[in-house]
């Protein structure tokens, strides 16, 4: 049965999901993202130009934190070295924990979150598909920034072709930074635990993993603050569509799919008269409810339980 927090408050129960039913959903749906990041490349005179758009917007806007993350990044591996292991796997740890934590422990809350996660995605990657953008780690090194994932490549599992291990970079999109999903798995990640953690702990984290996180893509020269923001757009925009999504779904299955059979008990109850002058045994024998009958007081007597009506007659009056 899902998990209810506070009783009378939660939504009205739903058809239990199976996991042997949501993983390979999940599977299917990060595998078109993944193939869909691949496939749709985009030119890279283009992409190039739409990242010095956005470091002129952010410079004209003094929003451009990046360059001084960057540097710091560069100089301080006690920083930057963790922050390449954080870019390159907690994405892909800390969103699937959180699915499968939702999923055992606040079982009527996953469907709306991970309808959530997956409409969002999608808009990320209509994202891809329209403006793609080469990260600041690409740009010309006149304009300051450093590659910390290559600068830092002997110490991890990647080369120096994004996070992808080594040579396997020809198999992702490094021109998909526009929006970061990095940081808008981050903020479902911090949404979901803040709302629906207990512990303090849980709540701290679920405020210092997404921020920590935006620090991080742009400290490692992988996306620009307005990539960041535009993920936490995304997120906003993804969790608008989520409702709208489940009711299409819900309208797809009872178009597609059979109806489950009721079972023949429920069936027939559901099919028999309401008995209203008693309740029927499984045995048919009718047991007649029972009639409350005011309690009477003699003088001076102490007041007593009225008698149950057995159907054999009226009580005895009182002496």
């Amino acid at each position: 049965m899902p998990h209810s927090e506070k009783p009378g408050t939660e939504e009205a129960p739903v058809t239990r999901l199976r996991w042997w039913t949501e993983l390979p959903l999940i599977v299917l749906v990060y595998a078109c993202y993944s193939l869909g990041r691949l496939v749709v490349r985009g030119d890279v005179s283009d992409a190039v130009d739409h990242g010095l758009a956005i470091l002129r917007i952010e410079k004209a806007l003094y929003l451009n934190a990046e360059s001084p993350l960057n540097r710091w990044f560069t100089h301080e591996p006690w920083l930057g070295i963790p922050a390449d292991f954080w870019y390159a796997s907690l994405h892909y740890l800390v969103t699937p924990a959180v699915l499968i934590w939702l999923f055992r422990s606040r079982a009527v809350h996953y469907r709306a979150a991970r309808t959530w996660l997956m409409v969002s995605t999608f808009i990320g990657l209509i994202g891809f598909t329209l403006l793609p953008t080469c990260p600041p780690r690409l740009l010309d090194a006149s304009h300051g920034f450093v590659d910390t994932m290559a600068h830092y490549s002997s110490w991890g599992w990647w080369g120096g072709e994004a996070s992808a291990p080594r040579g396997l970079g020809g198999m992702t999109n490094q021109y998909a930074a526009m929006p970061s999903l990095h940081v808008g798995w981050a903020l479902w990640c911090g949404v979901i635990l803040w709302r629906h953690g207990r512990t303090r702990t849980v709540k701290t984290f679920a405020v210092v993993y997404p921020l920590v996180t935006t620090i991080v893509v742009m400290g490692t020269a992988n996306h620009y603050f307005l990539d960041a923001v535009a993920g936490a757009a995304v997120m906003g925009a993804g969790l608008l569509l989520a409702a709208p999504a489940m009711r299409w779904a819900d309208r797809v299955k009872a178009r597609f799919l059979p109806r489950p059979a009721l079972p023949a008990a429920v069936a027939s109850a559901a099919g028999s008269p309401d008995v209203s002058a008693g309740c029927q045994t499984s045995a048919g024998e009718r047991i007649p409810r029972q009639r409350h009958v005011e309690p009477r007081y003699g003088p001076g007597a102490e007041p007593s339980a009225a008698p149950a009506d057995t159907g054999e007659g009226a009580p005895a009056p009182a002496r």
